[in-house]
């Protein structure tokens, strides 16, 4: 019992709620696609190209905000592309997706080397450093878990409710819903559904590469080939996991990077007398299991991987 307080204090949950960041975001960018009825699974190689991205102009430029831009803008070109092959071109969700997934990581690796080469050290950047939030950060057990992180992690909380206002609150998150169930009535009460598929893309490739600059220039302040090591086909099962909320993925998103923080703490204490490697597939393990459990009752957006055409009945 001692031993499990003296893991569970303050610091575990504040890094808890930094290491659910990139999956917050990642997950909410997911969420609006699949909403509209795109599955994207290009989110591994979004994710991977927004960290490079993110941390290539970020090192030259020395401004990690221009570094968020630049991320930004490739995620939106790369769900872009997405659009064009799901929406306009029709071609199979999970072709074009994995198919985005696979050019999205090579040209990572392609520029990265292509700019750096192969240094013996690879290079990094001074990341992001914790903004305390005056007087809250001063909360006790509160204020050092919500109020004294980085700027991005608080942008990923921040982007949780606004994500469920746009989806429950407003006329644009109507008509996405209403596209992701019937885009043929949504057609018929004059929604482009093309177009609107085509911003839930752009805009959910934008916080899938977001959440992957952030790996990149704020949590590890490097870019590495791993640096996202499956944590978009893990915000992928946690839309599903969600049951396609907001509120639901953010939970399932804190959920896992609850396992992930014990399962470090675990490692750095010396707790379990077992291969660090099974600690290491323990949040990965529990997702699957707890995905397996609730998608038996989960009811997917009806028009989800189902292409649109206008002319066809």
């Amino acid at each position: 019992m001692e031993t499990l307080v003296t893991l569970l204090d303050v610091g575990f949950f504040a890094a808890l709620v930094r290491i659910s960041t990139p999956l917050l975001l990642a997950s909410l960018g997911e969420l609006l696609s699949e909403r509209s009825g795109v599955l994207n699974l290009g989110i591994e190689g979004i994710m991977l190209f927004g960290a490079m991205t993110g941390f290539t102009v970020a090192y030259f430029s020395g401004s990690l905000w221009l570094g968020v831009l630049a991320a930004l803008l490739a995620g939106a070109l790369a769900g872009l592309l997405m659009a064009f092959l799901a929406v306009v071109l029709g071609v199979s969700q999970h072709v074009s997706g994995i198919g985005l997934t696979l050019l999205a990581t090579g040209l990572s690796f392609y520029v990265y080397r292509l700019v750096f080469g192969q240094p013996a050290s690879p290079p990094n950047v001074v990341p992001f450093r914790p903004w305390p939030v005056p007087v809250l950060s001063d909360l006790p057990v509160v204020g050092p878990i919500l109020f004294n992180q980085m700027p991005l992690t608080y942008l990923a909380l921040l982007a949780v409710p606004a994500v469920a206002f746009l989806l429950y609150r407003t006329p644009w998150g109507l008509d996405l819903r209403t596209v992701g169930e019937n885009p043929r009535a949504a057609d018929a009460a004059g929604v482009n559904v093309w177009r609107m598929r085509t911003q839930a893309l752009v805009i959910g490739g934008a916080m899938m590469a977001l959440g992957g600059a952030y790996l990149s220039i704020s949590q590890f302040n490097a870019f590495t080939f791993g640096v996202v090591s499956g944590r978009g086909w893990v915000a992928v099962a946690l839309v599903v996991f969600g049951l396609w909320s907001p509120w639901r993925c953010a939970a399932g998103a804190l959920l896992f990077a609850a396992l992930e923080a014990l399962q470090l703490r675990l490692q750095a204490n010396n707790v379990l007398h077992v291969p660090y490697q099974v600690l290491l597939m323990l949040p990965f393990v529990m997702t699957i299991v707890a995905m397996a459990i609730v998608s038996r009752n989960a009811r997917a957006p009806a028009a989800l991987l189902v292409p649109y055409r206008k002319e066809e009945r």
